[in-house]
Parts: C-alpha cells; sequence; structure tokens
C-alpha cells in the first residue's frame, strides 16, 4: 500500500473522530457565521437579536431542539470529513512525494539541502485543497443548510409575528384576528429536515450549480490549510532538527508534541481566513429569510459588500472564538490520530515484511 494512501485513510479516520467530538461547536459557530445583525445607523431591520455566546446558545438550541439539535447534518458532515481528509491527504501525500523528489533531485545538484521549503509547502497543500474544495463542497452546502435551518424557520416565523403585529397597529387586523395569527405561529415549532430534504431545496433555489455556492471564497480559503501545513511541517521539520542536535536518543515526535504543532497551526491558519469562512456560510446558508431582499446575496462581491454597508466589520469576526476552540482541538485530534494510525501502519507493514522473509 502507498504511502499516499495510507495517510489518506488515516487522514480521513483522524478527521471523523474529530468531527465527532467537536460537531456541536461546528453547528453553533455556523449559527453565529450567518446571523444577520444590523449596525445601529443602518436601514436594515435586524432580523434576529445579536446571537448569545457559545454555551448559552448550546443551552439554547438544547432546550428548543434537543440535544439533535446539535447534531444536525452530522451523517453527511461525516461523509464529507471522510471524503474531504481522505482527498485531502492523499493528493497532499501524492504532491508531497514528488516535491520531495525534486528537492533531492536539486540537492544532487549543489541546490538546497534536499528538503522542500515554505514555498513548496505552501503549493503542496493548496494543489491539494483545490482538488478536495471541488470535488466535495455539495455536501457541504448541505451540511450549513441543515445546521442552520431551524434558525432560518424561526428567523421567517419572527418576520410574519412583525408583520401581523403592524397590521393590527394600523387597524389591518382587528385583535381577534392578531390573536388567532400570533397562536398559529406560536404552534409551529421549527424542526431539522433531512439530507434529501437539504438537496431537493438546493436544487430548487438554484439547480446544480446550487450546490457549488460560496466555491469562490472557499476556493480562496484553499489558503487556510496551505498556511496550516505550512506552520505545521516547518515546525516539525524545525523540531526533528532540534531533537537530533540535542537528544540523538529521542528523535520520534510524540503524540502530545504533534497535538500541539497541529494546535499551534491551525491556530494561524484561522485566524489567517476567518472572514472568508463566515462569508462561505453566508452563501450557503437559505438565502430567502423572512423576505428581506436586503439579507439575500447573489455571490461573493454581493455578500461582501452587503455585510460591510449593513453590519460593519465585525460581522467578518462572528463566532471566532467558537471557531478557534473547536477547529484548533479537531485538528490536533485528527493530527495525532493521522500520525498515530501512520505508524501502526508501518509497524503492521514491517512486522508483515519480518514474517515474509522468516517463512521463505
Amino acid at each position: 500500500m502507498s504511502n499516499a494512501v495510507v495517510n489518506g485513510l488515516a487522514g480521513a479516520s483522524g478527521g471523523i473522530v474529530a468531527q465527532i467530538i467537536t460537531y456541536p461547536l461546528q453547528t453553533v459557530n455556523t449559527r453565529h457565521q450567518t446571523e444577520r445583525v444590523a449596525k445601529k445607523d443602518s436601514t436594515l431591520t435586524p432580523a434576529t437579536s445579536p446571537p448569545s455566546g457559545t454555551l448559552v446558545q448550546i443551552f439554547q438550541v438544547i432546550r428548543n431542539e434537543g440535544l439533535g439539535g446539535l447534531y444536525s447534518g452530522l451523517k453527511p458532515s461525516l461523509l464529507g470529513t471522510a471524503a474531504s481528509q481522505g482527498i485531502y491527504y492523499y493528493f497532499y501525500q501524492a504532491f508531497k512525494n514528488k516535491a520531495e523528489a525534486i528537492a533531492a533531485a536539486n540537492r544532487k545538484k549543489g541546490r538546497g539541502d534536499g528538503s522542500p521549503g515554505m514555498l513548496s509547502w505552501l503549493l503542496v497543500a493548496a494543489l491539494a485543497g483545490s482538488l478536495n474544495v471541488l470535488l466535495t463542497n455539495p455536501i457541504w452546502v448541505l451540511v450549513t443548510r441543515m445546521q442552520t435551518q431551524t434558525q432560518a424557520e424561526r428567523k421567517i416565523v419572527e418576520a410574519k409575528r412583525e408583520a401581523l403585529l403592524k397590521e393590527a397597529s394600523e387597524n389591518v387586523l382587528t385583535y381577534s384576528s392578531l390573536q388567532g395569527h400570533l397562536a398559529a405561529l406560536d404552534s409551529i415549532k421549527p424542526h431539522p429536515y433531512g439530507t434529501f430534504q437539504a438537496a431537493c431545496e438546493v436544487y430548487n433555489e438554484s439547480g446544480i450549480t446550487g450546490f457549488w455556492k460560496g466555491i469562490i471564497p472557499t476556493l480562496i480559503m484553499v489558503c487556510n490549510p496551505s498556511i496550516q501545513f505550512m506552520i505545521y511541517e516547518t515546525s516539525l521539520k524545525y523540531l526533528r532538527a532540534k531533537r537530533a542536535t540535542w537528544k540523538q536518543h529521542l528523535k520520534d515526535i510524540t503524540a502530545l508534541e504533534i497535538f500541539l504543532l497541529g494546535a499551534l497551526a491551525k491556530l494561524g491558519a484561522t485566524v489567517s481566513t476567518y472572514p472568508l469562512l463566515v462569508v462561505k456560510s453566508r452563501l450557503q446558508a437559505k438565502q430567502e429569510i423572512g423576505g428581506n431582499t436586503l439579507l439575500r446575496y447573489s455571490g461573493t462581491l454581493d455578500a461582501i459588500v452587503k455585510m460591510i454597508h449593513y453590519e460593519g466589520l465585525g460581522c467578518f469576526y462572528k463566532g471566532m472564538s467558537t471557531k478557534i476552540v473547536q477547529s484548533v482541538f479537531a485538528a490536533s485530534v485528527l493530527f495525532m490520530i493521522k500520525e498515530e494510525l501512520v505508524k501502526a501502519f508501518a509497524l503492521v507493514a514491517k512486522s508483515q515484511k519480518i514474517s515474509l522473509n522468516i517463512t521463505r
């Protein structure tokens, strides 16, 4: 089995475990990102009140939707994680092998120390990330829809309530009629929907192209794993060099060190690219929010302009603290599990080779 396949399988396994552990934080973070709250001087009427803190929102979701609300979209998310991590790590390792072969060839020619530089790591990660994004974006559109479905339904109900109250204040509705309509609205309980329903909604709204909504900011966000792996590989290389110099008998990097390096790499990448993640989530979430056309985005540039105009620059960093905790912890777990699985594969392969030689 090639090391690219081994890394792909190990990355998929690590990604699934990390996703299950941190999924509730991801759900809350996506809801934070897709909240529309106007600036004080904006002409846009806020669709909802400002979002509360992470823990408060977690308890609100549990109270209103049960524990299942925190895991809306988990099934396609696990499929997406397995596919994304498997595809990404497979191509990352394949391109990495090529970069290392080029670096080794350059060393023979007297150029370089035989190891890829930072630019090489960035290019390797960018190529792997671009292929991953193009192949798996439809899955993440469905996951975003499922995570924000109940939130969107509540916004629609709130908008209808405001419209009824406005009609009552203008004497368009009688008091008894108003009470009847409000009671009907109160009986509506937002509920998550399944993958098939989400897919139908996306297709009915935008056709096949709807499954690639947010592809532009997502492709730009390829720089996130590029930055992440640049920091990770550079730090790992530095640590191994120091370990080889200072402690010749302890050259192996421990699982805890991998965990910490993964956390450091993901932290730097997340802070750098978070605004793009918010734009992507806005584009992939349901656009019909209370019938307010100012809250709908026709594309990436339209979303950025409207977000700045109506909500201010702060909206690009909504929920960032939650995302940092979720993504850093998930990346740390992923890296640690992946590296341990790769070691395990190597040991199994080595033992099989030894036993094969013995039997011969």
